[in-house]
């Protein structure tokens, strides 16, 4: 009978023993996985920034009712002709004139 109680004795130890590592391991785990969470929301609102600075930068350029006078005269000072053809590599071949 000593030798069950001895017995049960070390299981009840290597049980407690195994359960206290798997927390561990699940603790440890979760803070992993936090970590990762965090990493990836960070890098997430950097490229989020990124994306509302070129916004803002972009918006400098757009045509507004308070801009559009300037921007017609702007037009019509520096015509652009864009009826042209291009080859199979990009290169303009042939050009229309400006009338």
């Amino acid at each position: 009978m000593a030798w069950n109680e001895e017995e049960n004795a070390r299981q009840r130890a290597r049980r407690e023993e195994r359960l206290r590592k798997e927390e561990e391991e699940q603790k440890r785990r979760k803070l992993e996985i936090a970590e990762k969470q965090a990493r990836k929301m960070e890098a997430f609102l950097k490229e989020k920034e990124k994306e509302v600075l070129q916004l803002q930068e972009e918006a400098k350029n757009f045509i507004t009712p308070e801009n559009l006078e300037a921007r017609i005269e702007e037009c019509l000072d520096n015509p652009r002709n864009y009826n042209f053809a291009i080859d199979k590599d990009g290169r303009i071949v042939k050009r229309t004139v400006l009338s």
